[in-house]
């Protein structure tokens, strides 16, 4: 009898238990507006990432697109960049609401044909209100070296620490640099039997040669200055050279005074037709 009782008994907790097991088991309507709403938080979560990232897909290549612009208007081609800030803030400067930041920046890159590397320091201080930079160091270092103007403005550069006196005057120089050589190339293919350049297409002067009287040339100089103030602008230089015996005959003294002669005539015609007149005038002894 005391065995039965004691297995009623068992039952009976084993009843009770089950019955607050139930009782605490969320209701099925319950589990699934919990459902739904994780789910609702996470495709929101997910549309934003998805937003968030298209967003920054069209801002990339609107970035892209301008700097494919500003490469093709300027010529420059920034390959690596490279930037490391140092804060050279101190404590009192901190309590006097003072911050010093010197800023570390490496880049290469081209313009045209003209290779350059640029290590540059900026020294950054911010005063409340108030904000002061300064280039506290530069370092060029061109490719090709064969150009002795660019050579002597690089040095000057890294002296006044000139950032944009060096990318102004290096995209005038290629400017003036490109247009010598159209202009060279453009005689020589119209004239290839008066025109001649020694140093190819990229040639710095032009030699002009009278076919009926040998010995005689006019040889055209022309270089690219830059000026301390990283003003560019061509320099063309007229050159004779003829036979001892011409030099003697010359009672008028026209080819001492050629080059003057030749300096003021690109004042007044401009370049190219300035040497059109003087190739025309050879080619028509020629004739």
């Amino acid at each position: 009898m005391d065995a039965q009782r004691a297995e009623v008994r068992a039952l009976e907790a084993e009843i009770s238990a089950l019955q607050r097991a139930c009782r605490e088991l969320p209701a099925p309507w319950e589990g699934t507006a919990r459902d739904r709403k994780s789910f609702q938080e996470t495709y929101q979560s997910d549309t934003k990432k998805c937003e968030s990232s298209k967003f920054l897909k069209c801002q990339l290549g609107h970035l892209k697109s301008e700097l494919s612009f500003l490469s093709t208007l300027t010529g420059f081609n920034i390959r690596n960049y490279a930037k490391q800030t140092e804060d050279l803030t101190t404590t009192e400067m901190t309590e006097k609401g003072i911050e010093k930041v010197l800023q570390r920046h490496r880049l290469s890159g081209n313009c045209h044909m003209v290779t350059f590397q640029l290590e540059f320091q900026i020294l950054e201080i911010q005063a409340k209100e108030n904000l002061s930079s300064v280039i506290t160091e530069l370092n060029i270092i061109m490719e090709p070296t064969e150009y002795l103007e660019l050579s002597e403005f690089v040095s000057r550069a890294e002296e006044k620490r000139d950032l944009f006196m060096f990318f102004r005057s290096l995209h005038f120089f290629v400017e003036w640099y490109k247009c010598r050589k159209r202009t060279f190339k453009h005689f020589k293919e119209k004239y290839p039997d008066t025109v001649h350049l020694p140093e190819g297409s990229c040639s710095s002067y032009m030699e002009i040669r009278s076919a009926r009287r040998p010995g005689f040339e006019l040889v055209i100089v022309w270089r690219i200055q830059i000026d301390e103030e990283g003003k560019v602008s061509p320099k063309l230089d007229l050159l004779t050279k003829v036979p001892q015996r011409a030099l003697e005959l010359d009672k008028n003294r026209v080819l001492e005074t050629a080059p003057q002669s030749f300096r003021t005539l690109l004042q007044v015609l401009g370049i190219e037709a300035a040497l059109e007149s003087l190739i025309k005038l050879l080619c028509a002894e020629n004739d």
